[in-house]
């Protein structure tokens, strides 16, 4: 038996009382005039689920929660606990509906298993290496086309102030449009991975992610028939500085495309 299938059922147990907690909070008519307020509200939507890292270490207590000095670099030999516990926070605090928790077991380097908890839309979804990715008790499968002319292809966006990174978002953009039927720019990363695990979308890509931002998409793309690489199409691992996330052959169309700028 996988030795993380038992594990699942807490960790969506966790997810779902996380998310309730945030949806309490949740306001659609949210409004916020400045920083000011738009940074109280993400703090206090934080502490409304600090009790995260307490739950998940009960549950097991070999994990070890990932510090903010390892979510862009290479990661230790070992289990870690990689969250983004209000991933699309700055969505939630204006009142709109992309936000989720994100709760992604990484061992020897690579996702394991993950739970998304998005309240709007009442959404689960959820995947364990080698068994597939599911929202709810529904099978996922990435699409199956074969042209990228046919595509929509999605981005993210990088960290604020990342001025070399923006440069190369907005030149990758530009080398996009025209070759797919849509590119589109979108924040946070978690829900255009989770357009191509569904197959409304058919290729993301990024540079300089987080693995918060990236992990649980990755699994659930992975598994559910996709392929995860670096742009230039080598192997991607933790504290890779880029990412593609597509099917096999929309994935190296895209590399093609991408390393030539």
């Amino acid at each position: 038996m996988n030795q993380y299938r038992t594990l699942l059922p807490h960790v969506v147990e966790i997810a779902l009382g996380a998310g309730e907690k945030l949806l309490a909070l949740y306001e659609p008519d949210n409004r916020p005039a400045d920083r000011t307020q738009i940074f109280e509200a993400m703090r206090r939507n934080e502490n409304a689920v600090s009790s995260l890292r307490a739950e998940l270490k009960s549950t097991r207590p070999q994990a070890t929660w990932l510090p903010d000095e390892l979510e862009s670099a290479p990661l230790p030999d070992g289990e870690w606990w990689v969250v983004d516990a209000v991933e699309g926070n700055i969505n939630h605090v204006h009142g709109t509906g992309e936000w989720c928790v994100t709760i992604t077991l990484v061992a020897g380097g690579e996702p394991v298993l993950t739970v998304v908890r998005a309240p709007i839309g009442d959404n689960t979804y959820t995947a364990i290496a080698g068994e597939g990715a599911h929202l709810g008790t529904k099978t996922l499968r990435v699409a199956e086309k074969h042209d990228l002319a046919d595509s929509l292809a999605l981005t993210g966006q990088a960290e604020h102030g990342q001025t070399d990174t923006h440069q190369a978002i907005s030149q990758s953009i530009g080398a996009m449009l025209g070759q797919n039927l849509l590119v589109q720019a979108t924040v946070p990363s978690t829900f255009p991975l989770l357009a191509v695990a569904s197959g409304h979308a058919d290729v993301f890509w990024q540079y300089q992610p987080t693995l918060p931002g990236v992990a649980a998409g990755i699994l659930l793309a992975t598994e559910a028939g996709g392929t995860a690489t670096r742009i230039n199409g080598t192997p991607w691992t933790p504290g890779s500085s880029d990412i593609l996330v597509s099917n096999t052959t929309l994935g190296a169309q895209t590399s093609n495309i991408l390393t030539r700028i």
